[in-house]
């Protein structure tokens, strides 16, 4: 398993509405994060603030300038430290990661998917909620 190479694949197809926010990031967002909280609208995420209407991505996803045409694009978040759950605890699983084409997997994860879960899982120990099993 590769480390993240920030492709964005992830943010692309869950930051157009597929996301959640727990009620106590949203409090907390009120609170101290009101850049964040403007967003927010009747305690769902990734609204437009002053149209009120959904978002088709997430607004705090940016691009990386490139230092050359063929570099790849990486992607960056403007709330990291301050992102939803649901950010925090992806990927979670192998199927996930296949099914969302996660440039981390490696064939050899491919060829032996229960290991590459145990190497996931360790990777991911940081960013899972303590009841995770």
């Amino acid at each position: 398993m590769k480390a993240c190479n920030q492709c964005g694949k992830c943010c692309i197809k869950y930051g157009d509405g597929a996301l959640s926010a727990t009620q106590d990031e949203i409090d907390l967002w009120e609170i101290f994060n009101p850049e964040i909280f403007e967003y927010v609208k009747n305690d769902d995420i990734w609204f437009d603030p002053n149209s009120g209407e959904k978002l088709t991505s997430c607004p705090f996803l940016g691009i990386e300038p490139k230092k050359s045409a063929s570099e790849k694009s990486k992607y960056t978040c403007s709330i990291y430290l301050d992102r939803p759950e649901d950010c925090r605890h992806y990927p979670s699983l192998i199927p996930e990661m296949i099914r969302d084409e996660c440039e981390m997997i490696e064939i050899i994860d491919l060829q032996s998917p229960k290991q590459a879960q145990v190497k996931l899982d360790v990777l991911m120990k940081d960013s899972r909620h303590r009841n995770y099993s």
